[in-house]
């Protein structure tokens, strides 16, 4: 956007941006700058003003050339730093510059409590005429309260299951409450869930998210709507707020405002608009938001137990998955009518220059990657590519979901339901007879105004009849035949023990209710070679490294026995390369 040819003829301001160098606070510097009208004093705990990219040739790179912007570093736990910093401003824009949440509770109380009480203070101090806070829709539903079309008239909880909305809501209250002191007037904003260019949070986790094994769920019903807010218009709203408290608008003072795009959507359809532009999978599977707890929980449990790392951009935690499974939108007819917001950027059009920005995600998509049908899965070839690989690896969800739930319903039918194997199949014959019966009678007649279809021809061609036998006796020739003839020659004693060992194992499960194996193996059919496939890099580094192990040990086995038994496992079980190393 060019700067306002009329610029010159307006009255120049000074305001300062605390936390100028923050996610918002970029978008405001920028907005104040393109008015023309502002001398921009960005303020921030950052050593110095380093241009990214994109900034170089930009608007703020000009100002600071000619001398419309400056930076300065503070600490808004250090009272001084902030008097050098505001002095001479009449609006302060105060932005949270604490963008880590891997902080412990006192550092965030010092830099969000403490911080607010110190630059209210120094506005005081140095005669600021008014102070706006970019506070956050979380005071009045952190933890994941939830919210429908809630106004300013819903208070701050006190407990919320948050601690950063729990601090915020006490920065936002010190801020109102000091409006009036003196010739200070402040009101704070409330913009629920920001997104855009640069965003530090929301799109870093969904992009953490789509990569890890939560990709394809929905956390709860997936009906839950929520209010996004695009980062300029976010910027655009404290313009406003200023304004409006500048032309004395007594409903605008000590106030808070909700700001949103004011376009509720779903809130699993806003991620899915996000993930499917940057190339990932559109989450699908619901799931119910206490199993989603539960297995956090044995997350959280096993990462801490191995004491891994975590990225905390995308760890799940119980608040996270109650926010993102409750409905959270908010009324804004009082930020229109008292500060005269309006959204400058529509959120379709928020979505698209957002995805854009972040494009070089997309390169290392692996939803893409898995497009590739020319290198197929380890378990895709273990199950031969065809339909049985689409159904068991969850390629079509509804499919699959329906065949998972009709062995469910059968395998209760014969095996669960207390009847016999016999009567229980008797019983179902009877069913499908009846239906067929009844199938054919409906498909004959057009009574109640309907047409059925033709019935079923109840027919098995002959190239599937020779396909199933040919497959059956490819297996017994391939895999049968050859391990037989091993096992007669002895010479193989490493395959003996595997024969011996399957052998035995198979031996074993028959001692167990048939019924209970059938339910575990149905269970691990529709389970393991799914969660194979997201862990295949995973679990191919386990199998090399436990072959490489199992080498070392064979040779130090041979080292340590006796020169009789060497000499009978390097001729039955050590290959003659390993005997020798």
């Amino acid at each position: 956007m060019a700067i306002d040819d009329a610029a010159p003829d307006l009255i120049t301001k000074t305001c300062t941006v605390l936390g100028g160098r923050t996610f918002v606070g970029r978008s405001l510097v920028s907005r104040l700058l393109q008015l023309g009208n502002w001398i921009v004093r960005i303020a921030d705990s950052a050593p110095s003003l380093r241009l990214e990219s994109g900034e170089e040739n930009s608007i703020l790179s000009d100002a600071i050339i000619s001398g419309r912007a400056s930076f300065v570093q503070v600490d808004v736990r250090e009272k001084r730093q902030i008097f050098q910093a505001i002095r001479g401003s009449a609006v302060v824009f105060f932005m949270d510059s604490l963008d880590s949440r891997d902080h412990d509770f006192y550092l965030n109380y010092m830099w969000i409590v403490q911080g607010a009480k110190n630059v209210i203070k120094a506005c005081k101090e140095c005669n600021v005429e008014k102070l706006i806070y970019n506070s956050s829709a979380d005071v009045v539903c952190g933890g994941g309260q939830s919210v429908q079309n809630g106004d300013e008239s819903l208070h701050c909880s006190g407990k919320l299951g948050d601690v950063l909305s729990e601090l915020k809501a006490q920065a936002e209250s010190l801020v109102l409450f000091s409006n009036g002191s003196g010739e200070l007037l402040t009101c704070a904003l409330r913009p629920s869930n920001i997104f855009g260019p640069g965003d530090p949070y929301l799109v870093p986790f969904l992009v953490e998210r789509a990569k890890s094994v939560w990709a394809k769920f929905i956390v709860g019903n997936g009906e839950n709507m929520s209010d996004f807010t695009y980062v300029e218009n976010v910027a655009h709203a404290h313009i406003c707020a200023e304004l409006a408290l500048h032309s004395g608008n007594n409903c605008v003072a000590g106030k808070a405002f909700f700001i949103t795009n004011l376009e509720p959507l779903k809130y699993w359809e806003f991620i899915s608009l996000i993930l499917e532009g940057l190339g990932y999978e559109r989450p699908k599977i619901r799931v119910p938001v206490k199993l989603i707890w539960f297995l956090v929980a044995v997350d959280t449990f096993i990462q801490e137990k191995l004491k891994r790392q975590r990225n905390k951009n995308s760890q799940l935690h119980p608040a996270l998955v109650k926010q993102i499974s409750s409905t959270r939108t908010f009324n804004c007819s009082n930020a229109q009518q008292s500060i005269g917001y309006s959204p400058i950027v529509n959120l379709e059009e928020g979505v698209a220059l957002t995805i854009e920005s972040f494009s070089q995600l997309a390169e290392d998509s692996p939803y893409l990657k898995s497009q590739d049908l020319s290198q197929p899965s380890k378990a895709e070839k273990l199950l031969g590519n065809g339909k049985v690989a689409e159904m068991l690896l969850w390629r079509d969800q509804k499919k699959t979901f329906t065949c998972a739930l009709s062995v469910l319903l059968l395998f209760h039918w014969i095996f669960v339901s207390g009847r016999t194997f016999i009567s229980s199949t008797a019983l179902l014959l009877l069913l499908l007879l009846v239906i067929i019966f009844i199938r054919s009678i409906l498909s004959s007649s057009t009574r109640f105004g309907y047409n059925f279809a033709p019935s079923a021809k109840f027919e098995v061609s002959e190239s599937v009849i020779k396909y199933v036998f040919v497959s059956l006796a490819s297996l017994w020739n391939t895999s049968v035949v050859p391990s037989l003839k091993l096992l007669a020659q002895g010479n193989d004693f490493n395959h003996f023990l595997k024969v011996f060992s399957s052998v035995y194992v198979f031996k074993m499960l028959l001692s167990f209710s048939p019924t209970l194996l059938i339910g575990l193996g149905l269970l691990f059919m529709f389970t393991s070679l799914y969660v194979y496939e997201q862990y295949e890099d995973q679990a191919n580094r386990l199998e090399k490294a436990t072959m490489v192990g199992m080498e070392k040990l064979k040779v130090s086995l041979m080292r340590s026995s006796p020169v009789s038994l060497q000499l009978f496992l390097r001729q039955y079980c050590i290959p003659a390369h390993d005997g020798a190393s």
